[in-house]
């Protein structure tokens, strides 16, 4: 089992408490967190990404889907960008800190789907388990797992959105040329600003409907 499966309710509690405070201290005093034992205890590399909701609305949502830095500083590194530097949206401010939401996800590493046809990949990804990568031509896009839960969206929709995440034709799923990879997550988050932190779950996968 690896670090990615044995990440505890305590630990996203942890992971989502310091994503807060990372974004409280840079917004009030422009200040990094630094905390010893925190990186002692995510002293691990994995991919993690860091999104922050307003109102049931995305607000900002950053991160890293390779495991490219160790989670203590992947996870404070994608807590700031998410809230200042996601260019879709103005920077948070800090009068705006009560009135969202924090959620961490933990990433598997990203594993490539290989088929001999498009159609197979309507059976292999299972909607609420897997997040997805898209790349072709340069270009790529990422959908985190509980993005197609959220929008009530089949296979064929997710697959189709994060093509167009990737700023590429929605059908580009089926060209040969097209890699697609999945992975999982672990998310946290909170249910209400700085309120109690949950495990969501991913007991209850959607059924796969191509249609």
């Amino acid at each position: 089992m690896d670090r990615f499966q044995k990440i505890s309710d305590k630990d996203g509690e942890s992971l989502v408490k310091m994503a807060r405070k990372t974004v409280h201290d840079r917004l009030k005093n422009n200040l990094k967190s630094n905390d010893v034992e925190f990186d002692l205890k995510f002293n691990f590399n994995s991919g993690v990404f860091v999104t922050i909701n307003k109102n049931n609305s995305l607000r900002g949502c950053i991160g890293f889907p390779l495991p490219f830095k160790k989670l203590s500083e992947g996870l404070i590194d994608a807590a700031v960008s998410a809230a200042i530097n996601d260019t879709r949206f103005s920077p948070l401010t800090i009068e705006e800190l009560n009135q969202v939401v924090f959620e961490v996800t933990i990433l598997s590493n990203p594993e490539e789907i290989k088929v001999n046809n498009s159609n197979e990949y309507l059976s292999i990804i299972k909607i609420g388990r897997d997040g997805l990568i898209v790349e072709n031509s340069g270009f790529s896009g990422l959908l985190l797992p509980q993005v197609p839960k959220e929008y009530g969206w089949n296979v064929e929709e997710f697959l189709s959105f994060t093509c167009e995440k990737a700023g590429l034709n929605p059908n580009s799923w089926k060209e040969s040329s097209t890699k697609i990879s999945k992975f999982e997550g672990v998310i946290f988050k909170e249910k209400s600003p700085n309120g109690e932190i949950i495990r969501e779950s991913t007991k209850d996968v959607l059924t796969n409907n191509s249609s």
